[in-house]
């Protein structure tokens, strides 16, 4: 009889983990009722309102309250049960989206209470995000996280393709009802969250004070490969932004109409969608370092490709090759960051991380924006890919330690 491969072997051993399984259910449920609040809440502002300042609104009312309360959020996954903190945030998430689908169903929704509501929705994040990235070594199978880290990215970017569409169908069939599935999707995160049982209970007791509160920050800065990992991804995102300016690929470049933006997001969803599951069969096993600035540079040199495509199938290519390379760019930053980070840390570390990859989000969109409005969507494009690989090359000499990394497990 013949022996089961590794791969496979591993595989079941991961699929087999019921503290994984729980958190990945949980994990995607959660990113499906996200998915499907930036469409449900984005076009109810809209519809009642008909302003683009408003639909901006919404990102700056979820971005505050995060950006305030994130460092007390990481001590919070560092103090207490990470999945417990986890499933107090989306309790308070469900009861949220239920208040919404009840005021969208009887119809005296306001903005101010969308606002409000959103504004709950960032402070429950800010709390939710550190906790579940800390916990994932807990869960996943000894020796087995990068398979772990690849499968659960799996799971988000399949909600991230899956839930708005979702979310746009429902808020056809009725207002309510995108809420009120979302409610449904937090509530049986909860319920997952609350069946997990993992080994390595968190130590830390350090009550709240201002140098326990940012020892996330001391951290990060006293190690050179996790300072240079997070702050790799912060500058990439930073200047690779191109998806900002899909829409004016779509209309005036590309000129495809609505169906082709839709598509063109999709695009770099769907191939990292297919790397996490090449990754979760073969994981990268060596010059891991090496490894994730290649992946930058690919990510950089495949913007600069469809910045200046004029050819709906190439820019599709080109953008599921970015989402390709930044998956394997993911998978090892986070598996990096999580090995090099003692548990009782990893609340506060994943606080500092959160709070660089949602500024990069934010102001990489912020740079293409202005960047386009000043030399044109193409020309800013392409220097925002350039601006990605020379950042790459940099940091390859600036982090020599970071570049040498052999393995993760």
């Amino acid at each position: 009889m013949s022996r089961p491969s590794v791969a496979n072997s591993g595989r079941v051993k991961l699929f087999g983990h019921r503290p994984f399984l729980l958190y990945l259910g949980a994990r995607t449920c959660t990113e499906l009722a996200i998915q499907m609040a930036v469409v449900a809440v984005g076009w109810h502002v809209y519809a009642l309102t008909g302003s683009a300042f408003d639909l901006g609104m919404i990102g700056l009312v979820q971005f505050l309250p995060m950006a305030v309360l994130v460092f007390v959020a990481g001590h919070a996954a560092d103090r207490y049960t990470r999945q417990h903190v986890m499933q107090l945030c989306q309790l308070v998430e469900a009861g949220t989206a239920a208040f919404l689908a009840w005021g969208a169903f009887s119809g005296w929704l306001t903005v101010p209470q969308i606002f409000v509501a959103v504004a709950l929705f960032g402070i429950a994040s800010a709390f939710e995000s550190p906790a579940e990235a800390a916990l994932l070594p807990n869960v996943a199978p000894e020796g087995m996280l990068q398979r772990a880290t690849a499968v659960s990215t799996g799971g988000f970017q399949a909600a991230m393709i899956s839930g708005p569409a979702v979310g746009g169908v429902a808020y056809a069939i009725s207002p309510a009802l995108p809420f009120a599935m979302m409610a449904v999707f937090w509530f049986l995160a909860a319920a997952l969250n609350g069946a997990i049982k993992v080994r390595g209970a968190v130590a830390a007791k350090e009550p709240p004070t201002f140098e326990a509160l940012f020892a996330g920050v001391k951290f990060v800065r006293s190690n050179p490969a996790i300072l240079g990992t997070i702050s790799l991804d912060l500058f990439a995102v930073l200047l690779g932004g191109a998806t900002a300016l899909l829409p004016i690929y779509a209309r005036d470049i590309l000129h495809t109409g609505p169906w082709g933006l839709g598509v063109l997001r999709a695009a770099p969803a769907a191939g990292a969608l297919l790397m996490t599951v090449f990754l979760a069969h073969f994981p990268i096993g060596r010059r891991v370092g090496m490894r994730m600035f290649q992946a930058v540079m690919i990510f950089g040199a495949a913007t600069v490709v469809f910045a200046l495509s004029r050819s709906v199938l190439l820019s599709l290519i080109a953008l599921g090759v970015a989402g390709a390379a930044d998956t394997i760019s993911v998978v090892i930053r986070i598996s990096l960051v999580q090995l090099a980070t003692p548990d009782a840390m990893r609340g506060r570390v994943g606080a500092v991380n959160y709070l660089f990859i949602n500024a990069s989000n934010q102001l990489g969109e912020f740079e293409s924006g202005m960047a386009a409005a000043l030399l044109g969507a193409m020309p800013a494009a392409v220097l925002g890919g350039l601006g990605t690989i020379v950042v790459a090359l940099l940091w390859m000499r600036l982090f020599p330690a970071l570049r040498d990394v052999e393995r993760l497990e």
